[in-house]
């Protein structure tokens, strides 16, 4: 029986803690691609929802400068009826002119529904119906269920992500969608599955089917993907079982967390001027020295930090790009 789990561990301890994580280990990485990849942890994505959300409160004083960007952003129910555009960087920006994935399609089924997350770019929405019509053809799977995306004015979220602000980062879970509809209380708690063996070592076999690898390769080998992150024993897999043909693995990157589900992101789009872009992936297909480093005692079971690292100041509209005020505001 495969086995179901809210995740622990660096995924759901959030930012600060991984950031520390990354200093001890000495990782050479550029800020923003640091951020980038802890964005896409999926902190507490298992968690469960509920089948009868509840608005927020008001806030007392919204203008007020020193408000969380994410207690505007996460009120905002609605898109911004303006042009579509993804506006600043994946972990700090908003999304004008948002369209939502439709809950239910002949190959996909949008779970947490109370979150209502299921907003993104409109190419991001024909890129995921793309990807969730080839799964079938390319794979036992009958379908994708569909995690969080984006808000429906994108921007920082409540609780969860770093990222998902531009609305061009999905999260798929690596559950095949059933062939029935799924109930709404299904969605909101069910939990997905860990593919990840116990020693955090390599996938568990018991779970890990050619069919992961199959649905991976699909969205990988989607040209308008840029990337794809997992868990570095689900790509120690992909290297292992993908045979001759790897020119798509240099997409699938290792980082903490993503053991039962991954995460795909697409790239600024065309003509959207105020959309940063990230730097590329490497060249080659990831599975030499660079994964080695994930499998390092330090690194899959990291001591906890002797003092509790300070909290981060939220990000405040005065962090986010001009623009995103105007999309905030719309009506």
């Amino acid at each position: 029986m495969a086995r179901v789990v809210v995740t622990t561990g660096p995924a759901t301890l959030g930012v600060n803690w991984v950031s520390m994580m990354i200093h001890r280990a000495g990782l050479p990485w550029l800020p923003a691609v640091i951020f980038v990849a802890l964005a896409c942890t999926g902190a507490a994505a298992q968690d469960r929802g509920t089948v009868n959300p509840k608005p927020l409160p008001p806030l007392a004083n919204p203008n007020d400068p020193s408000t969380p960007a994410k207690e505007l952003f996460g009120r905002k129910d609605a898109p911004a009826p303006l042009e579509a555009r993804s506006i600043g960087f994946y972990t700090r920006g908003c999304l004008a002119g948002g369209v939502a994935l439709p809950i239910n399609g002949k190959t996909w089924q949008v779970m947490r529904l109370s979150r209502n997350r299921n907003w993104g770019h409109p190419d991001m929405i024909r890129v995921l119906e793309r990807l969730a019509d080839k799964v079938p053809k390319t794979s036992g799977w009958p379908g994708l269920l569909v995690g969080d995306m984006a808000q429906a004015r994108g921007g920082p979220m409540r609780t969860g992500h770093a990222s998902h602000q531009i609305g061009l980062d999905a999260d798929i879970w690596l559950t095949p969608m059933p062939s029935r509809e799924l109930t709404r209380q299904e969605r909101e708690e069910m939990s997905a599955t860990m593919v990840v063996a116990a020693n955090k070592k390599d996938v568990d076999p018991s779970v890990w089917t050619p069919d992961h690898l199959a649905v991976l390769k699909t969205v990988a080998q989607d040209p308008d993907v840029e990337r794809v992150l997992v868990n570095a024993a689900i790509k120690k897999a992909l290297c292992r079982e993908a045979g001759t043909d790897r020119a798509w693995l240099h997409k699938v990157r290792p980082w903490w967390g993503h053991d039962y589900h991954f995460h795909l992101r697409i790239g600024c789009r065309k003509g959207d001027t105020g959309c940063e872009a990230q730097p590329a992936t490497p060249a080659g297909d990831g599975c030499g020295a660079e994964l080695d480093y994930w499998f390092r005692d330090a690194i899959l079971n990291p001591p906890p930090p002797k003092e509790p690292p300070k909290p981060r100041p939220p990000m405040t509209m005065a962090n986010l790009p001009a623009a995103c005020k105007q999309v905030l505001l719309a009506e």
